[in-house]
């Protein structure tokens, strides 16, 4: 295959992109605004997806290894009230491996393996060219035309504005994480509160959301309903300012619900954003988009999943690819169909996160229900 191809991102959707590529021996140019793999926190725990997330991984050739890293119990979950009452307590059975867990650092290690990613290289521009192709310009200065450009570069997408005027938009509802290390040693109340894989508490328009990571990380997460006002939030670098206001925002609950806020180190907000449900855009030669770049969506477990079967997909349609016109031709038919399924769990995160954090907790509980049956 003669054609100069590039993905924008070394997240999951770009690298699952690229390895399904190298391993047909098809040559990718990966670009990475990040200096190194580990110049920023990788965030928390995935549960990959049978049909989804596994599905692209067994593409790559990669579901053994990911088998041998993941962690089954982690698909356990706890649901407590807010006085801390046990409501629900699910368990997977033996041998269950529908969704298991796995740290973001350790999938993209797995993805990375023989890659060659052309680290702190951020695109500043995408410009489609009238006569084929796209040229991108970085943030060093250099310039480079390439046949197909994959646009996998999340949220606040460079590649984006090239072919869709769409920008994310606030949900109304905000996180605070923070964490904490070493858990089942420093921290044995919590590690037995919170148990093997993650626990929630739902109130009035807000939760408190804990889940393992593993060598004994915790994450947890304050959600709530809030206008997006940063100037109404306390410092974020001010851990001890934001602790407080977190307390008392879930002034009430259970003593050891509470400790999880009380014990927990450093705190990020994350506003929450979300892409239009059926964000589609028109076709433009040689560009085009993957995961939160496509369809960013509320993280309710779909979004990295789908992301990660679009690369797969899209890699195996442009390896296919050999003829004139073929690659284009590959590139719109894939649209169509990432379009369609993106939209269908768009519609369903967006419904189920007015569901999770709303007036009424019984919500919650009964969507858990719905999606996890006893």
């Amino acid at each position: 295959m003669g054609h100069r191809i590039a993905v924008v991102g070394a997240g999951p959707a770009g690298l699952t992109f690229a390895r399904v590529l190298h391993r047909r021996d098809h040559p990718v140019t990966v670009l990475e605004r990040d200096p190194a793999p580990d110049a920023r926190p990788p965030g928390g725990a995935l549960d990959l997806h049978q049909g989804l997330g596994q599905l692209a991984l067994e593409k790559a050739g990669l579901l053994a290894q990911f088998q041998a890293l993941s962690r089954p119990e982690g698909q356990a979950m706890r649901i407590l009230d807010a006085d801390g009452t046990v409501l629900r307590d699910w368990h997977p059975r033996p041998g269950e491996r529908a969704n298991p867990e796995i740290d973001r650092g350790q999938l993209r290690g797995l993805l990375l393996g023989p890659l060659d990613v052309q680290w702190g290289r951020g695109v500043t521009e995408v410009v489609p060219q009238t006569r084929g192709g796209v040229l991108v310009r970085s943030a060093d200065g250099r310039q480079e035309t390439f046949d197909l450009l994959i646009g996998a570069d999340g949220a606040r997408s460079r590649v984006r504005p090239a072919i869709s005027s769409a920008a994310p938009h606030y949900t109304g509802v905000t996180l605070v994480e923070t964490s904490l290390d070493d858990v089942d040693t420093r921290h044995p109340d919590l590690a037995r509160l919170v148990g093997a894989g993650s626990m929630a508490v739902y109130g009035v328009n807000r939760a408190l959301v804990a889940q393992r990571n593993s060598g004994g990380h915790l994450k947890v997460y304050a959600q709530f309903r809030a206008p997006l006002d940063r100037h109404a939030n306390p410092d974020p670098s001010d851990a001890e300012a934001v602790r407080s206001r977190l307390l008392a925002l879930f002034d009430g609950w259970a003593a050891p619900v509470l400790d999880l806020l009380r014990r927990g180190t450093a705190f990020v907000h994350r506003p929450l954003h979300v892409l239009p449900v059926s964000h589609t855009w028109a076709h433009v030669p040689g560009v085009t988009l993957l995961g939160d770049a496509a369809h960013l969506m509320p993280p309710l477990g779909a979004g990295a999943n789908l992301a990660m079967l679009e690369g797969a997909e899209l890699a195996e349609s442009v390896a296919a690819a050999t003829g004139p016109g073929d690659l284009d031709d590959a590139v719109r038919a894939f649209e169509e169909q990432m379009w369609a399924r993106a939209a269908t769990w768009a519609e369903i995160t967006t419904a189920g996160l007015e569901r999770l954090v709303s007036p009424d907790p019984a919500e919650a509980l009964a969507l858990f229900d719905e999606v996890q049956p006893s």
